[in-house]
Order: C-alpha cells, then structure tokens, then sequence
C-alpha cells in the first residue's frame, strides 16, 4: 500500500509545474496570433479606403455623362419600345355567282360583315403588336387594313399582377363572348366564317370598354367574366352618351380527360341599345328599302370544345371540334323609310317590332398527317318570329332555313404559313342555291404569340 501512495504524492506535485508552463506558451502564441491579425485588418482597411477613393474618382469623372443620359428620353431601359411584332398577310381567290345584294334571309343585316368579292382579292392584312409595359400591365395592338380602309381592330391594355386569379382589361379589344369571337380571321378554321356570327355581329363583337375575368384557382378550369362599354357595334349603335351602351356576362368550364383529350363549355349574354340602327329589306314589290331600328337587342350563346391529341402530342395527329348556339331577341321600333318613288312598297312607316331568332353551327378539323388538315362545317339559322308591326302591310315574313355545308382541305408547310382549299354548298338567301369555291393563303411574318384555346 505504500507504493500507490508514493507515486500519486509525486504525480501530484509535478502536475503544476507542467500547466503553468503550457499556459504561459499559450499565452504568448496568443499574443503573436492577435498582433498577426491587427496587420491584416489594417492592410485590409487601406486597401478598401483606396478603392473607394478611385471609385469617387471615377463617379466624378463621369457624372456630367450620367446626368445628360438621364434627361433622355430614350435612358430607360425598362421602357424602351420593343414589343413583340407580327405581320399577317391573307388573300384568296373566290368563285361566286354574281350575286348583287349578299345577304342572309330572314335577319336584318349587321354591320362589319365584309362580303365575298369575287375572283383575287386580299383579306384583311393585320399589323399586330404586343409587349409588356412594365411589372403591372401588358399591351396589344392589333391594326386591320383592307385596301383604303385601316381600322383599330383590337387597342388595349391588361393588368398582369393583380393576383387571386383577377385580371382587368380596358380599350377596344373583342368580347370574350363565345368560342370564335375571340379569333382573328387567320386563325378560323374555314376561309370565312360561319352564318350564326355573320348574322349576330357581321363578324365579330368588339367593344370600347373594359373587361374584369376571374380564373378561380381549381383542378377544374373556370373562368368568368363582365364587360362594360360603348356598344357601338352591331347590333347596337353609337349613340354619343355618357353611361354604357351595352353589357356581356360570360363563364367558361373546361379540363382534360386523360392526357388525349381536352374540352371546354361556356354560355354567354350580350345585351346592347341601338338607335336608328340602319338595315336594308326587300319589301313587297322586291325594291330595297331603307330600315331603322330603335331598341333593345340581348343573345344568349352557348359554345362546346373538344379537342384530341393522341398522348397529347398535336404535332402528328390532332382532331378539335366546336359548336355555338344563340338565342336572340330584339325588342323596340322600326321604320321603314319612304321608297315609293322608286317603286317600292314602303311609305316611312315607324312602328313596333319584334323578334325572336335562334341558330347553331358545328364544325369539325382533323389533322390526319403532319401538315395537312380536312375540315366539315354545318350551318342553319331559324328566323324564328318576326312582328314588324304596321310594317307587316310592306315588308315581306320569310319562311326560310339559311343553311350551308363546308368543306376545307389546308396544308401548313411550317407554323407561320397556310394554304387551304374549300366548297361550300350555301343557302342561305331565299330560293338561291351557290356552290363557292375559295383558295385562300394565310402567312405569319415575325414574332406571333399562341392562338386561344
């Protein structure tokens, strides 16, 4: 037991004599450690007091050039003009009968409806242009013209941030009504369009106002929207007033079935004031007369589109259909204007009229091979019931379907090209049967964003 005892008494007292020497050691690698890192910083301190020195120097120097940027109009990059710019160019060549007053019997004429000239002639050329004006907002211009005649078609812009799935539109763009109204004629299906919007709008709706849509944040798609503005187009009137002239409530519901197929359903209402509305009808003794209405005009429209793409891949095959329906009322006035003198049945009566008509069309396309579509359109309208009041005595109640079968073949050599062939059986006149011929030719220079679904 001695031993043990020993050697702990001397470990004990030699275990101080050893910390006391390593931590005086410690101490002094300390001392150097930190008397290194006051060098560094220093150094380091003079370095950055010279950069910034050069950096005044430089600014100085340069400042008389920033401030003359500055008071350009042209120095902000942000804003600068660059916007996304395309150039559409359509012509066709058509074979119609001589034909001298087109029209669809059975429904007042509307507006913007530019006829079938016969033999070569040019379709609108569109100038279109869109960008993006700042974090906030984006812009699109869309420019028709057609020989001497230039007309905005589409001038707007459209809130991008709003969030919560809300975007607000504002200026002349078109309706969100329908299915097609939205399209521009290089992105229709058939080489004109279909009867039921040549008698509802003459081509399409569009409007000078504003647009709120909400898309609701759903698996499933649906998107609802108002409009609000002047109502100048048919089927209303410009009437040069404050407040609106015309209104468009609209919904739309749509999804995919498996990854082939994808689909989209919506109904609509347009309600729109005119006045003196100008029109022209065959009266009794066959001699155009001169109309005008004063009134109400509201449509209901119910549109359905399907498309199939097999594993969705459109490239190869692809097959989309699509059909409208509407229902249109027409409540107010009517006069027709005194054409006696040449021969007509009409003495500048103005009395009550109303109207009741309805109409659809369904059409499908069909991308059988890579390049190449074929295409079948149906369309009927029904003139429904027509009072024309006092007027009953000059102008005549047609008993008439327009009606008319298309077919379409089109081969598209790239995306920005397309040439398409189609005949048309059309009867829609009362007691005329023609067979129309159209080669049409759709080309797509510069920069052009995706079509609508």
């Amino acid at each position: 037991m001695l031993r043990p005892a020993l050697a702990a008494a001397v470990l004990a007292a030699a275990f101080p004599a050893y910390a006391d020497a390593d931590l005086d050691a410690l101490r002094a690698e300390l001392k150097e450690m930190k008397a290194s890192y006051e060098a560094r910083i220093q150094a380091l301190e003079a370095r950055l007091q010279k950069a910034e020195d050069q950096a005044a120097d430089a600014a100085a120097q340069t400042e008389p050039a920033t401030q003359h940027a500055a008071a350009s109009p042209a120095s902000p990059a942000s804003n600068s003009f660059n916007p996304d710019i395309s150039l559409i160019l359509q012509g066709r060549y058509a074979n119609l009968d001589d034909i001298e007053h087109r029209h669809i019997s059975g429904f007042l004429p509307a507006g913007h409806d530019h006829g079938a000239e016969r033999g070569f002639s040019l379709d609108h050329t569109e100038l279109v242009m869109s960008a993006s004006v700042d974090p906030y907002f984006r812009g699109y211009f869309n420019l028709a013209l057609l020989d001497e005649d230039v007309e905005i078609e589409e001038a707007w812009f459209q809130t991008s941030s709003l969030g919560n799935g809300l975007s607000l539109k504002g200026g002349r763009f078109l309706s969100g009504i329908g299915y097609q109204n939205e399209h521009h004629p290089h992105a229709w299906d058939f080489a004109d369009n279909n009867l039921m919007y040549r008698a509802l709008f003459g081509e399409a709706y569009g409007n000078d106002g504003v647009q709120l849509k909400w898309v609701a944040p759903t698996d499933l798609f649906m998107e609802f929207g108002a409009e609000a503005g002047r109502g100048a187009n048919f089927p209303g009137t410009d009437r040069n007033e404050n407040g609106i002239g015309s209104y468009a409530l609209f919904g739309h519901l749509g999804g995919d079935v498996g990854v082939s197929n994808s689909w989209r359903a919506g109904v609509s209402y347009l309600h729109a004031k005119a006045r003196d509305r100008e029109g022209d009808l065959e009266d009794l003794n066959a001699v155009e007369a001169e109309t005008l209405f004063t009134g109400s005009s509201k449509a209901w429209v119910a549109d359905f589109v399907w498309k199939w793409a097999p594993n969705g891949n459109a490239a190869e095959r692809n097959f989309k259909f699509a059909a409208e329906y509407f229902r249109r009322s027409e409540d107010g006035s009517l006069l027709c204007a005194d054409d006696t003198a040449a021969g007509g049945a009409c003495n500048g009566t103005e009395d009550d009229y109303r109207s009741r008509q309805s109409g659809f069309y369904a059409q499908g396309a069909y991308q059988f091979m890579p390049r190449w579509r074929t295409g079948y359109r149906y369309d009927r309208l029904d003139p429904g019931s027509v009072d024309f009041g006092a007027n009953n005595a000059f102008l005549p109640l047609l008993d008439t379907t327009p009606t008319r079968h298309s077919l379409m073949l089109d081969f598209s050599p790239s995306e920005f090209s397309r040439l398409r062939l189609q005949y048309s059986k059309d009867k829609s006149m009362q007691d005329l049967s023609e067979n129309q011929w159209f080669v049409q030719y759709i080309h797509s220079l510069g920069a052009h964003g995706a079509h609508a679904f």
